[in-house]
């Protein structure tokens, strides 16, 4: 928490604006960081066609938001109707749970917990979603089974926006690049937990075998300019680019 905490800081996330938060994930009105917002709308556009428009015509849902971070999304799902439940580790101002502050409508509660130890009773909930922070599990089983306790039976769960690779050796290139920059601009490389980082097909099957879900994938269309500045950032690395689709399982 320190160490993700350092790193924000000094990257800049976050503002003092409620404006800010209420304007995600469609435009940063900090300016800093327009590309991963334009991602992160994308994937967000999906998820509502795909996913949550077709049950919300059951009517109200409960929802989870697993790695809420600010709330921006439990305050997006809250204002359909939703009563949301956003979880998060963090309470950091800026960047964590305590910034849902500027949400100040009922239905969303900020809850501090960590993914395998959610303090929830059992089956109350229809839906789950791991907005941006799945790939910091440290153990997608034991994560995802956790998940699973606290859904109804024919609940869904949503992954968005964390990495996927077709193959894995590009996933763990990408996180020796990643810990050789945080080492070398904040003097530690931000491993002090072992996440499992990114996703691969393979690895959906194995938690598909595991756990008795099955998966279905939707992959956001980027705008052009996003496409590009991805396929240059894959060849300047060597390596393949992460994709960010839409993950959606169910038992």
């Amino acid at each position: 928490m320190r160490e993700y905490r350092t790193v924000r800081r000094a990257e800049g996330w976050g503002s003092a604006d409620a404006a800010y938060y209420r304007a995600l994930p469609y435009r940063d009105l900090t300016g800093r960081f327009p590309d991963i917002w334009r991602i992160r709308a994308r994937s967000y556009n999906t998820f509502l066609h795909r996913v949550l428009r077709p049950l919300e015509r059951t009517g109200p849902l409960n929802i989870l938001d697993l790695g809420a971070g600010n709330g921006w999304l439990a305050y997006r799902l809250q204002r359909r109707g939703h009563r949301v439940v956003a979880i998060d580790l963090l309470e950091d101002p800026l960047d964590g749970l305590a910034a849902t502050r500027h949400f100040s409508e009922p239905g969303l509660w900020p809850v501090l917990a960590e993914f395998d130890h959610l303090p929830l009773p059992v089956g109350q909930h229809d839906l789950a979603v791991f907005n941006a922070s799945f790939h910091y599990s440290t153990d997608y089983t034991m994560t995802l089974r956790e998940t699973l306790r606290v859904l109804q039976p024919r609940g869904t769960l949503v992954i968005l926006d964390s990495p996927m690779y077709s193959d894995p050796t590009s996933g763990a290139r990408m996180v020796q690049e990643r810990e050789a920059r945080f080492s070398a601009t904040y003097g530690f490389a931000s491993n002090a937990l072992q996440h499992e980082h990114f996703l691969t097909p393979r690895r959906l099957d194995d938690l598909s075998a595991d756990l008795g879900m099955t998966w279905r994938t939707y992959q956001p269309r980027l705008d052009l300019r996003t496409a590009v500045i991805r396929k240059l950032n894959g060849l300047r690395a060597r390596r393949e680019p992460a994709r960010f689709p839409v993950i959606v399982g169910q038992r």
